[in-house]
């Protein structure tokens, strides 16, 4: 059984419930046939911009971003083994007050643009990278 922690503040209202079950189904529609852990964390606009400074040495704010708990090679991830019955994957992170204003522009739900951008930041996890511009 996978194992997902989910942090967010009051502030950014998601359903916790939601998110978890939606990574399960989009792991078991990836045929990952390995329990594992992934730390999903909702956070605002400061915090995501800070990180997307620090890491990826852009200043400025971000959807999402995802630190996988190992590299890849060729889109094929080496996860990490951190107790005998889960592979940790990383970390995601979506930003809600970016997520809510792409909700706004698309015309969906913020549940739904959230959803969208953790399965974004899952396949990072699972060594899929963007093509290079």
């Amino acid at each position: 059984m996978h194992k997902f922690i989910v942090s967010t503040q009051s502030r950014y209202p998601t359903s916790i419930k939601k998110i978890k079950d939606h990574l399960a189904a989009c792991l078991k529609e990836l045929k990952v046939n390995y329990d594992v852990e992934i730390s999903v964390t909702i956070v605002g606009d400061r915090k995501m911009r800070e990180l997307n400074r620090k890491y990826r040495e852009k200043d400025k704010t971000t959807n999402v971003l995802s630190f996988p708990a190992a590299e890849s090679k060729e889109g094929i991830a080496f996860p990490l083994k951190v107790d005998p019955e889960h592979t940790f994957l990383g970390e995601i992170l979506v930003s809600y007050p970016q997520a809510l204003a792409e909700a706004a522009t698309e015309n969906k739900m913020v549940d739904r643009k959230i959803l969208e951008l953790l399965e974004h930041g899952l396949l990072h996890l699972l060594g899929h990278h963007h093509p290079e511009n």
